[in-house]
């Protein structure tokens, strides 16, 4: 019997409740036998920040997630190195675990851009794509994807690490781990 996989991409950078509450609102609504994390390596519509290594950002990732049943962290972009267009990972993933199902899953903001991503077409062949909404963006599209409403937060890596950098709190807002480990390794103080 087929494997069903969720991959959660993104920068995490860092990782917060917003992403946690995505994961488990698909692993559950879709029933999934596991979730992974996927920290990317150069996304290719990001800026890298200097500040934080790709190993901080995995071990936060492995914080974030520490002890939650059936999710997981994929390494296999950042393993790989450099661009990361999600058709090539995803194509890597099948040729690794060929009886899995892959799910895919992005936001609003990506669901409306999905007809700018690299080999688009193929890719919705490939796996099939999830869209939960954000706020102030639309899970509309005319490409198959499967859309779950589920609970919202306004909650970005970039509010988190203003707010790190100004020493306001972040209580709730990341895992109490995560930002144990930021404290502990002086991650986003402005230098």
């Amino acid at each position: 019997m087929s494997k069903k996989v969720g991959i959660l991409g993104g920068t995490f950078n860092p990782p917060h409740i917003g992403h946690l509450i995505i994961a488990n609102e698909v692993l559950s609504a879709l029933n999934l036998d596991e979730l992974r994390f996927m920290p990317n390596a150069t996304p290719p519509h990001k800026k890298k920040d200097e500040r934080v290594s790709e190993v901080e950002r995995l071990k936060m990732v492995q914080l974030a997630i520490k002890d939650v049943p059936k999710m997981a962290v994929e390494t296999i972009e950042m393993d790989r190195g450099g661009t990361s267009y999600t058709f090539d990972t995803m194509e890597l993933l099948q040729a690794r675990e060929p009886s899995t199902t892959f799910f895919f899953i992005i936001g609003g903001d990506q669901v409306e851009y999905l007809s700018n991503w690299y080999r688009v077409n193929e890719l919705v062949e490939k796996v099939q794509i999830v869209g939960v909404p954000r706020p102030n963006t639309s899970i509309e599209t005319a490409y198959p994807i499967i859309k779950l409403a589920i609970p919202q937060i306004e909650l970005s890596s970039t509010l988190i690490r203003n707010r790190l950098e100004n020493g306001k709190t972040t209580k709730f807002l990341i895992p109490e781990l995560v930002r144990d480990f930021i404290q502990k390794e002086k991650l986003y103080e402005i230098r």
